[in-house]
């Protein structure tokens, strides 16, 4: 059964976040994804409230930029959601957008070692062990968490770019790829994360979590439209998705048929009912979602 989620988008004060995380819980929404923007809100502090606020639905976090944080906070956070609400935290780490990193001085010369690094040492601190590193960006000596998780957990990664792709196919547990992916572009994330996996020999499951853009009501079209322009996506084919809940439905099969297993609904940012938005993906979208 395809997953099915909605974002709560930073452009909301964090004070909406409460009502919104609510109401997902209430009417059977299985994910609810926050993003960690700058400058808007933290991850962890939004998905520690939302779990908190909440009883059954998941709460993805996609992403936590590792220029950001040392890989022992990440892991410490992560480690802590986990236990205190088992199954039910998401998290995605990621290079994060090139220019917020670099006004905060913590832009990588090489982004992809850094998420390597990050990713093997999160990874290895998440399943218990002790570890001791010295890269180029990590450096960890004698580390273990006290309070590792019960059990095992998934780690994703958000990606774009070929070498990304296969690194999160090597070193992650699932990938996140931005609304910017039509179904085409998850065929291809799909072989290159493969391509990642088999030089790993990994056969283990790897989840795909695709943003689908998406718009309802009657300027839906004009919504989406703008927002894929403001975007630099005007141009590309069958990206997004304006109309009624079949509609939207088709849109999600397309993605899941490309590779999808978990299809994150997106409203655009000026949407002006996000209460009403969470109700057509829980009610109106998901029974028509096989």
């Amino acid at each position: 059964m395809t997953a099915l989620g909605a974002v709560f988008r930073p452009q909301l004060p964090p004070e909406r976040l409460r009502a919104l995380a609510r109401l997902a819980d209430e009417t059977g929404l299985e994910e609810l994804w926050l993003w960690e923007d700058c400058f808007r809100e933290g991850g962890i502090s939004t998905a520690a409230a939302a779990l908190a606020w909440t009883e059954r639905v998941r709460i993805g976090v996609g992403l936590l930029p590792v220029p950001l944080r040392n890989v022992a906070i990440t892991a410490m956070e992560a480690a802590t959601l986990h236990r205190m609400f088992p199954g039910r935290a998401v998290l995605a780490v990621g290079h994060g957008v090139q220019d917020w990193m670099g006004q905060v001085g913590a832009r990588a010369e090489s982004p992809l070692t850094l998420l390597r690094e990050h990713l093997l040492a999160l990874r290895a601190l998440l399943a218990g062990e002790r570890v001791t590193t010295r890269g180029r960006y990590v450096s960890l000596d004698d580390v273990a968490l006290d309070w590792p998780p019960d059990g095992p957990v998934e780690v994703l990664t958000g990606a774009t770019g070929p070498r990304t792709l296969r690194l999160t196919g090597e070193a992650a547990d699932g990938t996140v790829l931005t609304a910017g992916t039509p179904p085409e572009g998850v065929r291809r994330a799909r072989g290159l994360i493969d391509e990642g996996r088999q030089k790993a020999g990994r056969t283990d499951l790897h989840r795909v979590v695709v943003y689908l853009l998406t718009a309802t009501g009657p300027d839906a079209t004009a919504r989406l439209r703008a927002e894929l322009t403001d975007e630099g996506f005007a141009d590309v084919p069958d990206l997004g998705v304006a109309g009624d809940a079949d509609a939207v439905a088709k849109a999600v099969q397309r993605l899941v048929d490309a590779g999808a297993d978990t299809v994150v609904l997106q409203p655009t940012a000026d949407e002006p009912d996000p209460e009403g938005f969470v109700r057509f993906v829980a009610q109106d979208v998901r029974p028509l979602v096989p």
